[in-house]
């Protein structure tokens, strides 16, 4: 029940202001022992061994503080807080929903600024269509990286497993990159995260299809999954699309260089708006209670 105490109680009240201005985050703590680790270990030869071993840094922090934490004795309300931080549906929710609210009160302009605070790309040529995609993309994508995966691997292995699985999914998003500069130190967290994220991000399709009666739909889904680039963000966007009907992915600019990715969905409605955001928005919800069904039925058979 820890874990559905946790889901519920994220749903309720977020990431209260109140809390996170005084206190850092645990995700920035983590970001910054990433960035720390990355500035004295990522320099000279061997950077590939170096990035395993802030890798396995991380996981041995994590884990142990995660630890400590369930060792503490009836440490059961400690741990449902420790979870419910780490989750993040409705901040999720809420700066997916931020970008449809731009849309309506000032068009595009208001919409990039809106969309830049959730993707990586560049969104400076943003017409609101491609705002909208990005922002519904972006949604379903930390749909399984900030709610799903993390309640899977708390499952797995209680708060210790969540804390590793969120300290490799933050070093993945700060170096996970083919750049020049991570392309070696970054390969050992981009591949654990891919690990990690394997069987969430297939999850995360069949609960985006079950509450929406289109489980008819999943022989789509793999094939457009394979389209995506990421071989995790894919699924989560490929469920979604259909059921939607939009298309999502396609072209779109990374660092000044336009890239041709081919469409999820393609034959899903492209001119998508805020109305089609705030629909995703709704979807991520009836997803979440798809989860948390799941989570209270394995608890009832099991424990």
């Amino acid at each position: 029940m820890i874990l559905a105490a946790a889901m519920v109680l994220d749903a309720v009240f977020g990431e209260p202001d109140w809390l996170w201005s005084r206190l850092p985050h645990p995700a920035v703590v983590l970001g910054r022992l990433v960035g720390r680790l990355e500035h004295s270990l990522n320099m000279g030869d061997n950077r590939r061994a170096k990035g395993v071993l802030a890798v396995a840094i991380l996981l041995s922090l994590s884990w142990t503080v995660g630890g400590l934490i369930a060792w503490v004795p009836d440490a059961g309300l400690l741990e449902m807080l420790g979870a419910a931080i780490l989750l993040a549906q409705r901040s999720l929710v809420t700066h997916v929903r931020a970008v449809a609210d731009a849309l309506r009160r000032g068009g595009a302009t208001a919409g990039r600024l809106a969309v830049a605070m959730i993707v990586g790309r560049d969104t400076a040529q943003m017409d609101a269509p491609q705002i909208a995609r990005a922002a519904i993309e972006s949604g379903a994508e930390n749909l399984s990286d900030g709610v799903i995966a993390p309640a899977f691997w708390f499952a797995i292995g209680g708060l210790p497993a969540m804390l590793a699985y969120k300290a490799v999914n933050t070093a993945d998003s700060m170096i996970g990159y083919r750049t020049e500069r991570y392309l070696e130190f970054g390969w050992a967290a981009a591949r654990l995260d891919d690990a990690l994220n394997w069987v969430p991000a297939r999850l995360t399709a069949g609960l985006i299809l079950l509450p929406h009666g289109a489980v008819g739909l999943w022989h789509r889904v793999p094939n457009d999954a394979r389209l995506h680039r990421s071989p995790n963000a894919g699924w989560p966007e490929a469920a979604i699309a259909p059921v939607l009907d939009v298309a999502l992915s396609g072209p779109r600019s990374y660092d000044g260089r336009l890239q041709e990715f081919p469409w999820v969905n393609p034959t899903g409605r492209r001119e998508a708006g805020p109305d089609d955001i705030d629909r995703a928005c709704t979807a991520l919800w009836k997803t979440w209670a798809a989860a948390l069904a799941l989570v209270l039925v394995l608890t009832f058979l099991f424990f």
